[in-house]
């Protein structure tokens, strides 16, 4: 049974002694196959796993990789001693298999051991459990669907709805030192069946979508983990698609910024509740930050060659996402807050060709206007002149100009893009170029509207 802490109180005998004595204490626990843990409602339970769930994670959460540890051989058995109180239960006490330690040295971290810092992104397996595809034991409310070819195990399911049946209230709700609940812990996991189960029950509590430190809701951290069944699974319990962390991002912008079709499929399927055009504390829509990342792909491929298979695949699959959310209802012609540039200014400044000639492919009631929008008083034209030395600028120009790119507009400085130019041979071809098509948009008024 909990109690509250007592005030302290002054030591009545010698403090050498009282840590002896419970040190002793902890060695006949030991001998005795007893194991204390500390009061982490994280960590409650991950120590009643059973015994023949031998989970394997590839990728566990960077943020999340001093996490409570899921590996069931680092606890010790269940202990029918203690009691504790479920509202749920209708007010009575049972034994929960969990041990408060009296000793005010004692670290968690030393159980805590199972699993290696590494990124996000796990891929779960059991061993000697079967995979089911029909759960006509279950209630059709609580029918979970499979996605991506991942369905939930049916045993485990039911063993961590008992568990948490059984589990203390304060427990069920309760979050660590880092704000983590214990549905945050098992979506880092890519504890499928736990997750579930743990969403299910702080749904009806009204604490699915509990913040922890950064911020972040479990489903935040379930795109974060790359986990799509999970984020699946939480949207159908009615998360907040449109939470943010502490820096203003929500699922959009985390699962844009990893370029993750999958993830992306899911939460767009979530429409028209998905905000698609919200800003993070930097001013970005999810669009600005998929294509950033995009760039930053294709400036990788550019210095390696187009010889790595790696790189043109993730850069495909980037790209992809960027076509997902166009084709969502997200706006090329979105300026981000700071500095007024749309995904297209984005894309010529970082000299990306091939964001570039999608981005003017896309079909639009006037491309004139999205080709010479400004930002801060730059047209896209204006920073493509300014890709001195790169071996795409003139690509890019060409491109610009032939999609409407206007040379005679003027900047903030009064500047026209060919004085932007570098100089040399290269620069004084580029502006023959740029002084052509000008001299063509000058004249073009003057003709008839059969010419045009």
């Amino acid at each position: 049974m909990h109690c509250d802490k007592a005030p302290k109180e002054k030591p009545r005998g010698n403090a050498t002694t009282l840590k002896k004595l419970l040190e002793d204490k902890r060695k006949r626990e030991t001998c005795s196959g007893l194991t204390s843990y500390a009061a982490n409602p994280t960590a409650l339970m991950l120590t009643q796993m059973p015994v023949s769930e031998q989970l394997t994670c590839q990728g566990a959460s960077s943020s999340y990789a001093d996490s409570t540890a899921v590996s069931a051989d680092h606890w010790g058995p269940i202990q029918d001693s203690l009691l504790s109180y479920d509202p749920n239960q209708g007010g009575q006490t049972f034994p929960v298999g969990y041990d408060v330690t009296m000793d005010p040295d004692f670290n968690p971290q030393q159980h805590l051991q199972g699993f290696a810092p590494q990124s996000y992104g796990c891929q779960m397996g059991a061993a000697g459990q079967s995979t089911v595809s029909t759960w006509s034991s279950l209630e059709p409310s609580q029918a979970p669907q499979a996605s991506f070819g991942s369905c939930l195990d049916a045993a485990t399911l039911e063993n961590a709805r008992m568990l948490l049946r059984e589990m203390d209230y304060a427990r069920i709700i309760g979050q660590d030192e880092d704000g983590d609940t214990i549905l945050h812990i098992y979506t880092a996991k890519g504890l499928r069946e736990w997750a579930f189960a743990a969403a299910e029950k702080l749904r009806d509590l009204g604490k699915l979508d509990a913040k922890e430190h950064k911020g972040k809701t479990a489903l935040l951290v379930a795109v974060t983990a790359n986990q799509p069944d999970i984020v699946k699974d939480l949207l159908s319990f009615g998360a907040d698609v449109n939470a943010c962390d502490v820096k203003g991002q929500n699922a959009l912008h985390l699962a844009a910024h990893d370029c993750s079709p999958q993830i992306l499929q899911v939460i767009l399927s979530n429409r028209p509740a998905i905000n698609l055009e919200a800003r993070d504390f930097e001013g970005m829509t999810p669009l600005h930050r998929v294509a950033i990342s995009h760039s930053v792909t294709m400036k990788g491929l550019f210095v390696s060659g187009t010889a790595n298979v790696f790189l043109q695949a993730k850069a495909a699959e980037k790209l992809s996402c960027v076509q997902m959310l166009v084709n969502a209802g997200a706006s090329p012609l979105s300026q981000e807050i700071k500095s007024g540039k749309t995904v297209l200014h984005l894309a010529v400044k970082e000299g990306n060709v091939d964001l570039l000639r999608y981005l003017l492919s896309i079909p639009m009631y006037d491309v004139k206007d999205f080709v010479n929008m400004k930002a801060h008083g730059h047209t896209a034209l204006h920073m493509a002149a300014c890709l001195h030395g790169d071996p795409r600028q003139e690509e890019i120009l060409r491109l610009l100009l032939s999609r409407g790119a206007d040379p005679s507009i003027r900047n903030l400085e009064n500047g026209l893009p060919a004085h932007l130019l570098q100089a040399g041979v290269q620069g004084e071809r580029l502006k023959l170029l740029l002084k052509k098509r000008s001299t063509s948009t000058r004249r073009r008024p003057a003709a008839s509207p059969d010419q045009e």
